[in-house]
């Protein structure tokens, strides 16, 4: 009997241990492999859990290219929205109708009951098939996040819901959209009416912050006159344009050389040109501070974020230069040479944040017509322009510059004035809503002045002689506004739009005497 219970004692652990790894291995068997069956969203989405602050923040990174949809329901308070295997299918901006579909893959056949002989324990595995109604997602408990990478089970859209959507067939620019009725099955999917709605009802009392680089690559391209070229370079040794060899990585170059117009009726003939390059590294900064909110995350019971921010930086260099005679009639001669625009979406916990970027280049040219110019700079320095809020306060401007202009050459002769301004005009919002512009200006300027005399000496003989001074100064200009569309944060609606005020530099580049 001694024996055989020592025979027992050392065939439990080996019993016990296998009982561990059959259990453990129809678990694993069972659940989704996050080492090939996730998808990108699925490790975008654990990924920004993996690098949430201790503090619960929320870590704000570019999205993958198949961003997920968020949904949130009423009755989640205080939580955020859940990925959900949904998609939008079609959308119309004038009527407000979607066509909401379906992503999730049919689940297996459910596998025949284990045959081992002897065997009476049910199966280690859960039914894949959730009991009770259609709800957005699985979640393992009531206002939380379904775990990272886990899939999501099919959602039936109600009215109340709110979708999260990154850019779409008839939303290029994405959609954040309440559903207020549900028209019917269609063979494309769920047809529902949507309304506009406010970003607080999917993030709900999260907070998130972060900066995310734009992808230059990612940018559409309208060239408005012909000498017009475009370089970039991004991560992964990819780069495009006659320059983007020699670009720092998540750099975009536009390059120009045109004739500057001299306006109608303006009194003197100008003869002009300006050439160049801006080189713009842009990033977007976004923060929302939860906790303002009360009731339903989807609901309408909701007074906005304790804080928010929105705002485009970035790295900037340039060299221009202005040659010739510069003549202006009645104010400065603006003229756009590139447009650009881009829709970068933020991964927000399982919120696809869509970011709206446009940006023009512009050079601007004014002057008398009678000084001649000639003089180059580059300059090399970074940019913040955007809005923030807080209660009590309210929207609130952003603009900060930090420019250095180096002078390449610089000569002006004869009397008069002349300036050249090579900058950008940048406006940001959120899904389709712009909510911050911005005017970027840095600028060449240059004065010279005469005085002539002229008199007779004792001897009968005339005289003359002229003395002058001239010199060249750099600058920079920040403007710009904070728009009524930033209340899609969930903040109170402005009551008028709030300029960025007025950042002015400048700086002596060179100057002479004759």
């Amino acid at each position: 009997m001694r024996i055989r219970k020592g025979h027992l004692r050392a065939l439990m652990p080996v019993l016990t241990a296998s009982a561990l790894l059959f259990a453990s291995g129809c678990a694993s068997g069972s659940g989704p492999s996050t080492a090939s069956g996730a998808t990108p969203a699925d490790r975008a989405e654990a990924s920004a859990a993996a690098a949430d602050d201790a503090d619960g923040t929320l870590a704000v990174k570019a999205a993958p290219a198949a961003a997920s949809t968020a949904l949130a329901r009423p009755g989640d308070t205080g939580t955020r929205a859940r990925r959900a295997a949904l998609k939008v299918s079609s959308y119309d901006r004038h009527t407000g109708r979607a066509v909401i579909s379906q992503t999730v893959r049919q689940p297996p056949a459910p596998s025949a009951p284990s045959t081992v002989t002897g065997s009476t324990t049910p199966s280690a595995t859960p039914s894949a098939t959730p009991s009770g109604p259609p709800s957005a997602t699985t979640s393992s408990a009531p206002g939380r996040t379904a775990e990272p990478g886990r899939s999501t089970a099919p959602a039936r859209i109600a009215v109340g819901d709110v979708i999260a959507s990154a850019p779409a067939p008839g939303a290029p620019q994405g959609l954040l959209a309440k559903v207020t009725q549900v028209m019917g099955e269609t063979g494309r999917g769920t047809e529902v009416q949507t309304a506009p709605t406010t970003l607080d009802t999917v993030l709900g009392d999260d907070k998130a912050k972060g900066t995310v680089p734009v992808d230059p690559s990612s940018f559409d391209v309208e060239r408005l006159l012909p000498d017009v070229k475009v370089s970039w370079a991004r991560t992964g040794g990819f780069h495009a344009g006659p320059e983007g060899a020699k670009l720092p990585l998540g750099s975009l170059r536009v390059d120009l050389r045109a004739g500057v117009p001299t306006p109608a009726g303006a009194p003197v003939h100008a003869d002009a040109t300006v050439a160049g390059f801006v080189q713009v590294a842009p990033e977007v900064d976004f923060s929302y501070g939860g906790g303002g909110s009360s009731g339903s995350a989807a609901g309408a019971g909701h007074s906005g974020p304790a804080s928010a921010f929105l705002g485009v930086s970035g790295n900037w260099t340039s060299r221009w230069s202005l040659k010739g005679h510069a003549g202006a009639a009645g104010g400065p001669v603006r003229v756009p040479f590139a447009k650009l625009h881009a829709d970068p979406v933020l991964q927000v916990g399982s919120v696809p944040v869509v970011v709206n970027l446009d940006l023009t280049c512009y050079f601007e040219v004014s002057g008398d017509g009678k000084v001649s110019v000639a003089v180059e700079q580059d300059l090399k320095g970074d940019f913040k322009a955007g809005g923030t809020y807080a209660p009590g306060k309210g929207w609130t401007p952003v603009d900060e510059s930090t420019m250095t202009g180096t002078p390449v050459s610089a000569s002006l002769t004869a009397a008069g004035h002349a300036r050249a301004t090579l900058g950008a005009q940048a406006a940001v919002g959120l899904y389709g809503a712009v909510g911050v512009t911005a005017d970027l200006a840095p600028y060449l300027r240059g004065e010279a002045q005469v005085a002539a005399s002229a008199a007779v000496d004792t001897g009968g003989h005339p005289t003359a002689a002229a003395t002058g001074a001239w010199a060249v100064y750099g600058g920079v200009d920040l403007s710009g506004a904070l728009r009524l569309q930033l209340s899609i944060f969930g903040t109170p609606v402005l009551q008028r739009t709030i300029p960025l005020g007025s950042l002015h530099r400048e700086w002596k580049l060179a100057s002479g005497a004759v």
